[in-house]
């Protein structure tokens, strides 16, 4: 139930899953991140290149999980005009060039303003720093993921 947490990383809950029970969301949710913590480099670039580009190829598409969708859409990325998804292009390919990986952000913290200013600002980063940053955001979205989840089952 809680796989899709992690965008196309079910291997995340599969893991933590063992370690079950859990003593609440907030818990679970520690114990999920403390797995991608010891998973090392390689699988934390795995986890974040899993992410779609904000304004990307799948979101244009209309490709995106549901929950990909969803954050997207309420950051008001659905409901951008075409000098909009330009910029968000270009600061896309930027920062795929410096840092070799999608720039992840947590879309419900995050108006399109907000991640506009984000984009210069991190792009001045180190490469370690960005992953850095990447995971946390990544953290933050799936703490949302696995309230909504919850809130489902009620």
């Amino acid at each position: 139930m809680v796989g899709s947490v992690f965008e196309h990383s079910p291997w995340i809950a599969e893991v933590t899953w063992l370690k079950r029970p859990f003593d609440g969301l907030d818990e679970l949710h520690r114990m999920l991140c403390d797995a991608v913590r010891r998973a090392g480099e390689e699988k934390q670039l795995e986890l974040i290149c899993a992410h779609p580009d904000l304004v990307g190829r799948a979101a244009l598409a209309g490709t995106l999980t549901s929950s990909s969708t969803a954050e997207q859409s309420s950051a008001g990325l659905d409901k951008l005009r075409s000098n909009e998804v330009t910029t968000f292009q270009r600061y896309n390919q930027a920062y795929r060039e410096r840092f070799g990986f999608p720039f992840v952000i947590c879309a419900r913290l995050n108006k399109k303003e907000a991640m506009l200013k984000a984009f210069p600002i991190r792009l001045q980063n180190s490469r370690a720093q960005e992953i850095k940053v990447a995971l946390e955001e990544i953290y933050k979205i799936a703490y949302f993921r696995l309230q909504d989840i919850v809130a489902a089952e009620r």
